[in-house]
């Protein structure tokens, strides 16, 4: 990563906030040559960092003022993904910068995190002010309700489970981030209005959380686990509606058990009000809330005191077949359109398929919804696939997945620099579909044998 290019793809239209982001868009490109120099002093840093922090704040004021002016529908919306930034991402940052004295792995973290929000808020929500997009979020909960819902969950796994979460991403949209187990309950309201809640646990954490508390090694899921579960997720929302009064009058309905495909069928349907992704350190548990309108009619395979066995049985089986018939699942990362959708032409009748067109989006994607392979674009802008497999292989979570490289260059020079990183190898572009499909195929047929 050492330069971020400006072009007409970033402008909105509005002179004075063009002007703006390309100012931003500049700012990042001499704070990107700064921590390349071994002789920088932290002075400089620290300097450069300010600056970019002070001029991000005016560009907001200046942004929100127009949206006021312009009686924007989403302002509210818009500001509120704007003081997240300033207030918290930034914040975080500037702790990591002090407490490793402004190290250059620090600073070009900074800079690969502020480079991603500020593309990708100028590609979507910046657009959308001038009507070229869609805002990507609506109805988006008051920041005070979410942060409190946040600390309390965090406190609710530390004095439950003796874990130290920490929030990941606000916006959890079912992403298959391994084995899991998806418990949704259904409240009903004083006025028949309904709640569905919905916790998911990875399966390493629930069979360590099971583990802990019957005293014995569980290697697998089954009724017991299942059973026990389903009271700790009762009693956690309990602790969770005693911190939320108004969710008081509240009563439990009914509850089932998803697979991964009825929960992602269930986010198509629906977007929720919340959705919340938390880290525990020995696996990722997600909180999820939809509010309805009015009471659902029934609610298929609902558990209670008569089914219960029969119920969870049939989920047992349900997901031994999923599992199952479950497809190879590969991330394509390639910041051509074009080429996406060559690819997934290419791959989507066979395998599970994972789009990313950035480095930045690509690493969110690999941590919570690991791929089995990788296609890297080589040639890529902002962080090229070179860099993007050197941050892959510099983590020891994912530094194992295999990659292949998509390039439109099969220089011996391109090949040099990343055989230490040890990618699968090279597929050229200019390659004819058939040819790179038969790669593909066979290099998961190898895998199986």
């Amino acid at each position: 990563m050492n330069h971020i290019e400006w072009n007409d793809r970033y402008k909105i239209g509005v002179d004075f906030i063009d002007k703006e982001h390309k100012l931003l868009f500049s700012t990042m490109n001499k704070l990107l040559r700064i921590s390349e120099n071994e002789e920088k002093s932290e002075w400089v840093c620290r300097e450069g960092v300010k600056y970019l922090k002070n001029h991000t704040t005016e560009h907001f004021e200046h942004e929100e003022e127009y949206m006021q002016n312009i009686n924007y529908s989403e302002y509210e919306i818009h500001k509120q993904l704007h003081d997240s930034f300033r207030d918290k991402t930034l914040p975080a940052l500037e702790e990591e910068l002090d407490r490793t004295n402004y190290s250059e792995e620090s600073v070009r973290h900074f800079l690969g995190v502020c480079i991603g929000w500020v593309v990708s808020h100028t590609r979507t929500e910046d657009m959308a002010i001038v009507g070229k997009e869609s805002s990507k979020w609506i109805d988006l909960p008051h920041e005070k309700e979410k942060d409190a819902l946040e600390s309390t969950i965090i406190q609710l796994i530390k004095e439950m489970f003796h874990l130290n979460a920490r929030m990941i991403s606000e916006q959890y949209e079912g992403e298959n981030f391994g084995k899991m187990v998806c418990c949704r309950f259904f409240y009903r309201g004083q006025q028949k209005e309904k709640w569905e809640v919905t916790l998911v646990f990875e399966e390493q954490l629930l069979l360590n959380i099971v583990s802990g508390i019957l005293n014995v090694e569980y290697p697998k899921v089954d009724d017991m686990v299942l059973n026990v579960i389903r009271y700790i997720s009762r009693q956690l929302l309990d602790k969770i509606k005693e911190g939320f009064p108004n969710t008081g009058s509240m009563t439990l309905d009914t509850e089932c058990l998803l697979t991964h495909e009825q929960l992602l069928n269930s986010f198509e349907r629906e977007q929720p009000y919340y959705s919340l992704l938390f880290d525990t350190g020995e696996g990722y548990f997600a909180f999820s809330v939809v509010a309805a309108d009015s009471v659902r009619s029934g609610v298929k395979s609902a558990i209670d005191h008569n089914n219960v066995i029969d119920r969870i049985n049939e989920y047992l089986v349900r997901e031994d077949e999923e599992q199952a018939g479950q497809k190879p699942k590969i991330l394509i990362v390639d910041d051509s359109e074009f080429m996406l959708g060559r690819m997934s032409s290419l791959f989507e009748a066979n395998y599970e398929l994972i789009k990313a067109t950035s480095s930045i989006s690509a690493i969110k994607k690999i941590v919570v919804n690991r791929p089995d392979l990788i296609l890297l674009d080589y040639e890529m802008p902002v962080c090229d696939g070179r860099q993007t497999l050197e941050m892959i292989r510099s983590d020891k979570d994912i530094a194992d997945i295999p990659v292949i490289f998509l390039t439109g260059r099969g220089d011996k020079d391109s090949v040099k620099k990343v055989m230490s990183l040890k990618p699968e190898g090279y597929l050229l572009k200019t390659m004819p579909d058939e040819e790179i499909k038969k790669n593909i195929d066979e290099f998961f047929e190898n895998k199986i044998l």
